[in-house]
């Protein structure tokens, strides 16, 4: 009895099943990579290799945000001219985004580090405290800016002005404090059950020190953040073919990504002519329209998330996600 009274306790300290204790295993072997890259002396942070991680994060970084409308569909019935003004709405924040880079970019740049701490914070599911998240997400733009306090600023100033060198010393300054939270976020959560996300988060943090930053953000968004995010939406629309699920996510990265192609032959001004802070501005400008519908979404569909299956990636969850 003793035996399975603790059982039961180990259970009930597991993470939220929704988007808890889950780490896709492709983010190992991408790890292990960029450790035998440093290893081997591998120029992570020559000019080719920075360009190549920011395909790499805009590429692969961009589809798990691109199923908030079919999401929103999902969780209300709406008809063709409300869906046409969620639409509107949406693409309204995004480009309401991208103007702000062009005449507004220091503006600009302080919510977009805002809202990906916010963002990055809502993966730790499995910590109650909303400051505790906060100070999770934000580790994520703090380490490399305590592990690479120059690149960063210089990335800052490409995407913004002068002045964002300011707000990258602001972030040196509270890096440390954000890593010691997070440390102890890390702990609660190996604690509660949800190791594979504890150690995940361990090895990425020390990564983001290390590694160049477009490098390390490229490991972090693309082979951690994104398919937690992806796996849940396959869940949630799990009626759509395989097919169908993959074009869509395709297709509407491809359209934000043409859309940002288009605002640069308008020459709108302040907006970096360099391709690594270019694809952090269109990140931006697509992530506060989906930080926006996807907490609103995550309300509505509380009932569907909670009815997931804890997502291990064995045979029977490859059969229901159809990943």
């Amino acid at each position: 009895m003793r035996g399975l009274a603790r059982a039961q306790n180990v259970e009930a300290l597991r993470a939220h099943p929704g988007r808890g204790d889950f780490v896709h295993p492709v983010y190992w072997l991408a790890a292990c990579a960029l450790l035998v890259a440093t290893r081997l002396g591998v120029g992570l942070g020559q000019p080719a290799a920075v360009v190549a991680a920011t395909i790499v994060f805009v590429c692969g970084g961009m589809p798990h945000g691109a199923y908030d409308i079919a999401l929103l569909r999902q969780a209300v019935r709406i008809d063709r001219r409300a869906m046409l003004l969620a639409v509107g709405c949406y693409g309204a924040i995004a480009i309401a985004m991208a103007t702000l880079w062009a005449w507004l970019p220091l503006a600009a740049l302080i919510v977009f580090l805002v809202t990906s701490a916010v963002h990055f914070g809502e993966d730790w599911v499995m910590l109650d405290d909303p400051l505790l998240r906060f100070a999770a997400g934000a580790a994520v733009i703090a380490a490399p800016a305590i592990g690479h306090p120059g690149d960063v600023s210089a990335l800052f100033i490409a995407m913004s002005d002068a002045r964002a060198q300011i707000i990258a010393q602001i972030i040196v300054a509270a890096a440390p404090v954000a890593l010691l939270v997070t440390a102890v976020g890390i702990l609660i959560a190996w604690r509660d059950g949800s190791r594979q996300w504890a150690a995940a988060m361990a090895l990425c943090l020390g990564l983001l020190i290390v590694l160049p930053p477009v490098a390390g953000f490229a490991l972090f968004f693309v082979f951690l953040h994104s398919p937690r995010h992806l796996v849940q939406t396959r869940f949630l629309l799990k009626t759509w073919p395989l097919s169908q699920w993959l074009m869509t996510g395709l297709a509407i990265s491809g359209v934000a990504i043409v859309g940002w192609i288009g605002l640069q032959h308008m020459e709108m001004p302040r907006i970096d002519a360099t391709i690594v802070a270019q694809g952090f501005q269109l990140i931006a400008s697509v992530a506060l329209p989906h930080l926006l519908f996807s907490r609103w979404l995550e309300r509505r569909l509380d009932r569907a998330v909670l009815s997931w299956p804890p997502p291990t990636m064995g045979a029977s969850q490859s059969s229901t996600t159809g990943l």
